[in-house]
């Protein structure tokens, strides 16, 4: 290489940049960084892959087993490291070690009391709370005694040949169980309202009297009427406003099982109490009735917490934790009592809200005969045992007594059978006793 090549070398950058003591230098801290990393991992890691330790946990990412399910599961014996799935459990902590669970309560916000476990968001309408919130104990006007009922035929007065019923509305506290008292919306002081019962062809006049502290309206469910009597509040009627009246006034056209229940903020109103039995009887009433004896059942939830009444939703808070059949939960619900060879007529009626309570009968099958008021054609009467009843639905069965002893008729949600999810002389809630002898 001649001089000039040379030369052109020293000034492209090619002489060495770094001395061998440099290099010697860098190379020692790695080694030393190096040895450190492992005397880490050593102390607090584990290097071994035996066939034991990969049971006991193997890599993230990894299933390992001996079934045949995708992502391979290795065993039921420990845990597993986090995002894989050993197949196994983790063993509980002691009960002793655990931390104590924080008790929800009742709150209040604006003056209302709210549930316990609700989720409110910070654009939540007072509207909505309100609609949600406990019934204000302080507006209650009437406390029921302990064993009163509902569901008692109201008895009409008669003006030219009209059929007249009067029902008032206000808040009152009821009793569901001896030890168990609800704040409710009640029709003539009762949980449910009174039964109306009348015959097909009836002219009949309401007039309703609101003593609530709020607005509502009355349904007549089911009925074929003049739409400015149907009832609901906005759309056919101006909302009867506190301490005023509303009438109304039909011709009854269709024979079968009804029931009537206010119509403005249904969620809240109807929920509490606010609903009764419409039961009208054909004009050509059969000489020989087909059953013995004629028993409505209708079906409510309730949430009570902490001596406050909610009304019951399918959300956070406000999940019901008892049930009633006529106002009553079990065991103070009614007793049927009935002799071998007898046919009962129950009228299923689904005055709740908010869900869909399969009803059972011990004892033997029963005959659906009418739904929705509407009877069944004979040819297309079919037997079961338990039938779905939804909010608003209606189901007329006729049940005969075979056996002596005492049969239940039941919810089959086992929890709808519970009284705030105890059960009180074998059941609670939506249950009733049929004594046959």
């Amino acid at each position: 290489m001649n001089s000039s090549t040379a030369d052109s070398h020293a000034d492209m950058g090619m002489k060495p940049k770094a001395t061998r003591a440099q290099l010697l230098a860098v190379t020692l801290l790695t080694l030393l960084a190096l040895a450190f990393g492992v005397l880490i991992a050593a102390l607090y890691g584990n290097f071994t892959m035996s066939a034991r330790n990969m049971q006991h946990g193997s890599t993230p990412g990894m299933n390992i087993s001996n079934q045949s399910t995708p992502g391979m599961n290795m065993d039921n014996n420990n845990e597993s490291m986090p995002g894989m799935n050993m197949g196994g459990t983790k063993s509980p902590a002691p009960v002793s070690s655990l931390p104590p669970a924080p008790i929800s309560s009742v709150t209040q916000t604006n003056g209302l009391v709210m549930p316990p476990g609700m989720i409110m968001t910070s654009d939540m309408s007072m509207e909505a709370m309100e609609d949600m919130a406990a019934v204000d104990l302080t507006k209650i006007t009437y406390t029921a005694s302990v064993d009163a009922r509902g569901d008692q035929v109201l008895q009409p007065k008669l003006e030219n040949g009209v059929k007249v019923f009067n029902l008032d509305v206000s808040l009152i506290k009821w009793n569901i169980l001896p030890n168990v008292q609800v704040a409710a919306y009640a029709f003539n002081r009762q949980v449910p309202g009174p039964r109306i019962q009348v015959t097909e062809g009836d002219r009949v006049r309401m007039v309703v009297k609101n003593n609530l502290p709020e607005p509502t309206t009355v349904h007549w469910h089911g009925m074929i009427l003049p739409n400015n009597m149907d009832g609901p509040a906005d759309v056919t009627q101006k909302p009867i406003q506190p301490g005023a009246s509303y009438t109304y006034e039909f011709t009854v056209k269709q024979p079968g099982t009804y029931f009537y229940h206010s119509h403005k903020d249904i969620d809240r109103q109807q929920t509490l109490g606010m609903y009764g039995a419409f039961i009208v009887d054909p004009k050509n009433k059969p000489q020989t009735l087909a059953y013995n004896q004629d028993v409505v059942v209708q079906l409510q939830e309730w949430t009570v917490k902490q001596g406050y009444t909610f009304p019951a939703m399918p959300m956070e808070g406000l999940l019901p934790n008892f049930f009633t059949i006529n106002g009553k939960a079990y065991p103070a619900t009614t007793t049927i009592n009935a002799k071998v060879g007898e046919k009962i007529r129950f009228r299923f009626i689904g005055s709740n809200n908010a869900f869909i309570h399969p009803m059972h009968i011990h004892g033997g099958p029963f005959k659906i005969i009418e739904t929705d008021g509407s009877p069944v054609p004979v040819a297309a009467q079919i037997e079961k045992d338990t039938i779905n009843v939804a909010p608003g639905e209606r189901y007329d069965v006729i049940w005969t007594a075979r056996e002596k002893g005492k049969w239940l008729l039941h919810c089959h949600i086992a929890h709808h059978a519970t009284n705030n999810n105890v059960e009180v002389q074998g059941a609670g809630g939506l249950t009733m006793i049929i004594n046959v002898t």
